[in-house]
């Protein structure tokens, strides 16, 4: 979820977004589609959930990201693994599979796992926007906790958690058990990236970052001025490895993007969240809900 070029959406209907659409009894509506053509690049499609735009993709064009906070997860990625370079990478929520084409295009014969519990999705992208030949793209239709817990220790270079249920990011994947549980899939010196949402005094952000930082010796943040200053729901980005983290050169590309991001890293992001406690799965909660689920973040 995140902003791009000023499309707001109106609110859902009270009550949350029909997950079926229209106006009959359940089980008699017709599914609306969820990929919808680009108005303004044609060949592009958008995955919109309820009214709210989560992914875009261009097949003819993977390495254009259209949202901001995916930019920013591609340049961690670029840094972390210079272009051609094979890697492993899992990605936590599929959605449109953007930031697997991309890394696809930028890093062929890479080996790629989405996790991506919606089904009927992932085959409407499959069949609106294919993914290449070859791609090493493979889908698994579980949610993250799950499909965690099933991949091998030491498999994976990177993971990127990018999830979310409706607007929310689950509870679940942000617990001090689950960030372990990702921890012991990354190879030595893996990295850990996160794309999360919060707003205000970014208080359940706070422990996340905690978590994080507990988790992995090296641990960033990053996200709009307007965020941090709590004018704005917005994109937050998290950062872990055991290795050191590239945080000055990311910090000067996401200075210098359309839609600037700062960045806290070791004492700043430290004091930054001083107090707070990570999550547990005793008292997992979700993302704030957007307010009035605007799409402009």
């Amino acid at each position: 979820m995140s902003r791009r070029r000023s499309r707001p959406h109106g609110p859902e209907p009270e009550g949350g977004p029909d997950p079926a659409g229209g106006s009959g009894p359940p089980g008699e509506r017709p599914v609306p589609p969820r990929v919808l053509p680009d108005p303004d690049r044609p060949g592009a499609w958008l995955v919109r959930i309820g009214t709210t735009d989560q992914s875009h993709i261009d097949p003819a064009h993977p390495t254009v990201l259209e949202f901001d906070y995916m930019q920013r997860i591609a340049e961690a990625i670029d840094a972390y693994a210079p272009a051609g370079e094979r890697i492993r990478i899992v990605h936590i929520g599929g959605a449109g599979m953007s930031l697997a084409r991309y890394v696809a295009a930028t890093r062929p014969t890479s080996a790629q796992l989405v996790l991506e519990p919606d089904a009927a999705l992932t085959q409407e992208v499959r069949d609106k926007a294919p993914l290449p030949r070859r791609s090493g793209i493979k889908v698994r239709p579980v949610d993250g906790r799950s499909g965690i817990t099933s991949i091998p220790a030491d498999h994976a270079d990177i993971v990127v958690l990018d999830a979310f249920d409706g607007a929310r990011v689950p509870g679940e994947l942000v617990t001090a058990e689950f960030l372990a549980d990702v921890r012991r899939v990354l190879v030595p010196g893996g990295l850990f990236l996160a794309n999360v949402t919060d707003a205000g005094t970014m208080d359940w952000s706070r422990r996340v970052a905690v978590g994080v930082r507990a988790t992995w010796s090296h641990a960033a943040i990053s996200a709009e001025p307007s965020t941090w200053r709590g004018r704005r729901f917005g994109n937050v980005i998290l950062y872990g490895s055991a290795a050191p983290l590239p945080t000055r050169e990311l910090a000067r590309e996401a200075a210098a993007a359309v839609f600037a991001y700062r960045f806290l890293d070791e004492e700043a992001l430290a004091d930054w969240c001083a107090g707070a406690r990570p999550f547990t799965a005793a008292d997992a909660e979700a993302s704030p809900v957007p307010p009035e689920l605007f799409l402009g973040h």
